[in-house]
C-alpha cells in the first residue's frame, strides 16, 4: 500500500470534513471524476463517504483524503498515468 508521505504533494485544505471537501472539488475544478470508496490513486486505497470526487487540473490530481487519526485533507498531487486511468473510468 502507497503513503501520502512518501508523495510530493500539495494540502490545499486541512482539518475538515469529508462533505466539505467533496463540495470543494465540485465548486473549483471542472474536470471532476466520481469515484467509489476502496479506488486505489497513487497505490492509496481512498476512504470516506460516496460520492467520492476527484478534480483534474492541468497536470495535478486534487483529492480528498482522509489519513486515520490525522482527519481529512484535499491534497494536490502530479497526476502522471494516474490521470489517463481516471478517465478511462
Amino acid at each position: 500500500m502507497g503513503c501520502t508521505e512518501l508523495m510530493d504533494y500539495e494540502v490545499v485544505l486541512s482539518d475538515i470534513s469529508f462533505k466539505h471537501g467533496r463540495e470543494y472539488i465540485k465548486a473549483n475544478f471542472e474536470e471532476v471524476y466520481e469515484v467509489k470508496p476502496g479506488y486505489k490513486l497513487f497505490d492509496i486505497y481512498l476512504i470516506g463517504l460516496p460520492p467520492i470526487l476527484v478534480g483534474v487540473t492541468g497536470d495535478h490530481i486534487i483529492f480528498t483524503y482522509m489519513k486515520p487519526c490525522r482527519g481529512t485533507f484535499v491534497l494536490k498531487i502530479k497526476g502522471g498515468e494516474e490521470i489517463e486511468r481516471l478517465r478511462s473510468v
